[in-house]
Order: C-alpha cells, then sequence, then structure tokens
C-alpha cells in the first residue's frame, strides 16, 4: 500500500533540489574565484616542479634547444661529487645548528613576552620580528658593512674596547664564514619562530597555570608539566617549519659571501645556482645537472621531514601512554 505524499513532503522535496542547486552555484562561483590563484600556482609552483624531474634526465646547457637524454647518469653523476656532498653537509649543519638554537631561544622569549607583567611586551616583539619583514638581500648587504674588517661599526667596537687587538676576518676566514651567516639568518627569522611560539602558549588555560601556582609550582615546574606537553604537538610543526626554514638561505649568504670563502659557505642552493648559472671558468652551464642535484636534495628533505614526523609521533604516544600509566597507578 503506497501513501501518497502529502503538501508537506512536496514542499521539502522542492526546497531539497532548491537548496542543492543554490548550494552547487555557490560552489562554483568560489571555483571561479579560485581559479586565478590555481592559474598562477599551476604556472610558478607545479609546471616548475614537474620540469625541474623532467631537465635532471637531460643533458642540457638551459641556454641552447639542443637537449640529450641521458636517464640516470646525472644522478650517478651527482653521488660521486665530493662538492655536492660539501654543500649537502654545510646545509645539513645549518639545520641541525639553526633549528635548536631558534626553537629554544624563540620559546624562552615568547614565554617572558607572554606574561602579564610584560607591559612593554608588544614593543619587544615588534622589535624581534622587524628583521623578518626586511629582505634577506638587504640585510646581507646590512650586515656585510657592518661585520667588515675595514672599519665596519662591530670591529670598531671590539678594537677599540681592547677585546681584540686586530680586527676579526667575520666573513673572510674560512673556518668563521659558515658560523657568521648561520648566526645573522638565525637572528633575521627569529622573529617568526617566536610568533610560532607566542600563539601556541596563548591556547594553554590559564586556570591550569593558576591552579600549579596556588599548589607550589614554580616557573620552573610549571614549564615542565603544564606548558611542555599542552605545547608539544605544536612544537613539532613549529620545529619542521623552522628546519625547513633553515634550508633556504640562499638570499643571505649569497649577498653576505656568494658561497665563498675557498667555497666555505657554499649550501646546496648556492651549489645548484652556480652549476646552472655560473659554472666555473671556461666551463658550460648545466641546467640539467643543477635540476639533479635540486630532486636529490628535494627528496632528502622530504625524507628527512617523513623521518622527523614518525619520531615526534612516537615520542607523543609514549608520553601519553605514560600519562595513563602514571594516573592508574595513582
Amino acid at each position: 500500500m503506497t501513501i501518497a505524499p502529502t503538501v508537506g513532503d512536496l514542499q521539502q522535496r522542492v526546497q531539497r533540489r532548491v537548496g542543492g542547486w543554490y548550494e552547487r552555484v555557490n560552489a562554483r562561483w568560489c571555483y571561479l574565484f579560485l581559479l586565478p590563484a590555481l592559474i598562477l600556482t599551476a604556472m610558478f609552483t607545479f609546471y616548475p616542479m614537474i620540469m625541474s624531474w623532467v631537465f635532471s634526465t637531460m643533458r642540457w646547457s638551459g641556454f641552447t634547444e639542443e637537449m640529450t637524454f641521458v636517464g640516470l647518469d646525472n644522478y650517478a653523476e651527482l653521488v660521486q661529487d665530493p662538492m655536492f656532498w660539501s654543500a649537502f653537509g654545510r646545509s645539513a649543519i645549518f639545520m641541525l645548528v639553526g633549528t635548536p638554537i631558534r626553537v629554544i631561544l624563540a620559546l624562552l622569549v615568547a614565554i617572558v613576552l607572554n606574561q602579564k607583567v610584560m607591559r612593554l611586551s608588544p614593543v619587544f616583539r615588534t622589535m624581534f620580528f622587524l628583521p623578518v619583514t626586511a629582505a634577506a638581500a638587504v640585510i646581507g648587504v646590512v650586515m656585510t658593512f657592518v661585520l667588515s674588517p675595514n672599519n665596519g661599526p662591530l670591529n670598531t667596537v671590539l678594537v677599540g674596547s681592547g677585546l681584540v687587538q686586530q680586527p676579526v676576518e667575520f666573513l673572510s676566514d674560512p673556518g668563521m664564514s659558515l658560523w657568521t651567516v648561520l648566526l645573522v639568518h638565525v637572528w633575521k627569522n627569529f622573529g617568526i619562530t617566536m610568533i610560532y611560539w607566542l600563539a601556541a602558549l596563548q591556547t594553554i588555560p590559564q586556570d591550569y597555570i593558576e591552579a600549579a601556582r596556588i599548589d607550589g609550582a614554580g616557573m620552573w615546574g610549571i614549564l615542565r608539566h603544564i606548558r611542555l606537553p599542552i605545547l608539544l604537538p605544536f612544537a613539532v610543526i613549529i620545529i619542521i617549519l623552522t628546519a625547513k626554514d633553515n634550508l633556504h638561505a640562499f638570499g643571505i649568504v649569497w649577498t653576505m659571501t656568494g658561497g665563498g670563502p675557498y667555497f666555505s659557505t657554499q649550501l646546496i642552493e648556492i651549489y645548484i645556482y652556480q652549476t646552472a648559472f655560473q659554472p666555473e671558468m671556461g666551463s658550460v652551464p648545466r641546467l640539467g645537472y643543477a635540476s639533479a642535484a635540486g630532486c636529490f636534495f628535494g627528496v632528502a628533505t622530504l625524507i628527512f621531514t617523513v623521518i622527523q614526523l614518525w619520531a615526534a609521533r612516537k615520542v607523543a604516544e609514549a608520553r601519553a601512554t605514560f600519562g595513563t600509566e602514571g594516573r592508574d597507578r595513582s
């Protein structure tokens, strides 16, 4: 036995159909507005990425139409190139040394600036963040003048105060140049890591901190038992973002040292750029070989990120298990 639909049922069906049609029309308008951004992303992100893999299998100077398919020969030559591995190691130093410095110092500064008693906190936040807004090339040029042994402000102060007998070759000494540009890079991008931590600190309920203070917990106890456990998921993302940023220091290094002296600051980005556009005297530019180096480094970075995410997840699971066991025992 079938029941004839009532007027109310028919109205509901019409409303659902009209509503679905209206939603589909709105969605089409959204896609239309997204179309310019999608086109630009495809042109300047996806297309270069795909063509980099294509070029990495070619012997090509980048300035002629002659392209020869060589397969994996570029990669085979790359893994035997000591210059590439030296540049790879310097980039690893930039990441492995610069990331902990930025993350730990930024966390401590963010905790201090997050205190309500800090009335000048907005001023200090702005001061720390200002270098982030400046172009890397501008920072590099300015710091080259500041660190110059020829009447540079820093050397003038050091020599004038008697701390050193002669000007320090911050950028000309192969043993010091890499650490100098690393510290400059950390200083320039310190503010963005601090902002990440400040945003994460806002998620901590103040009730937890007040309750801990009432129970007699000090600053270290609050940091260890309240702030750090809550900040752990944010720390994973902040570490990954900071490590990724430390792998991209082309602007600072290029304007300060150009990869010298004696290749002591030649990071992987500098190596790729010089191989593609500034080969050694008498040699031909090798865009295909440089593309292979870029693809190799991109894959290595992706693998490192995946390992870091896996390790962070294991740490979080172990911490959660430990916390559960502690509550069960109590």
